[in-house]
């Protein structure tokens, strides 16, 4: 089975993880045809692993033990990128000159309430919508002008998250996932 990893912590926060030394520590593990994808904490790789909850928390534990730190992953197969990369929530009309947009990776679809207060979050800047294990964002403006801040978001109660942004996720996808569907 091959899996994207994104994880959360990498590169930000004081957290310096090289490539070489995050592809070494998914290899000891026991993964197999480890690469990484610029350097935010996008590893693809190999396993014979086919359970994906018990992957993630086995991947989370063996790196905080070899980093020191809590790194928290959010794994998706191939066919599952593609569908991500593929998903279009916003009308084009909404992506005006100075518009993002980017994808939330979570552990596991939200309930029907953490959905509800995601809609109360919606503003003229931000607009958020949540499809299976990710939500996407499309910020209007610069992110000073975001009317989301990190505990108006908590709010949501979505769990632990990572985001990419969408142009990242779309890359990943054009070079990992055409033959997503024989894998």
């Amino acid at each position: 089975m091959r899996y994207v990893a994104f994880l959360r912590a990498i590169n930000v926060g004081g957290h310096t993880v090289r490539m070489e030394a995050l592809r070494r520590h998914f290899e000891s593990f026991g993964a197999t045809n480890v690469e990484t994808f610029i350097a935010s904490g996008n590893v693809i790789f190999d396993t014979t692993r086919r359970n994906s909850a018990a992957l993630e928390r086995a991947i989370e534990d063996h790196l905080e033990t070899a980093l020191g730190f809590p790194v928290g992953t959010f794994l998706r197969t191939l066919p599952e990128l593609a569908a991500v990369a593929a998903h279009a929530p916003f009308p084009e009309s909404e992506f005006i000159k100075s518009a993002t947009m980017y994808v939330g990776f979570l552990k596991k679809e939200p309930d029907k309430a953490s959905r509800a207060v995601v809609a109360t979050l919606c503003n003229p800047v931000d607009d958020l919508i949540v499809h299976n294990r990710e939500f996407f964002w499309l910020r209007r403006n610069h992110v000073g002008e975001s009317l989301l801040t990190p505990a108006r978001f908590g709010q949501a109660k979505l769990g632990d998250a990572t985001v990419r942004n969408v142009t990242t996720v779309r890359k990943l996808a054009a070079k990992y996932c055409q033959d997503a569907g024989r894998r």
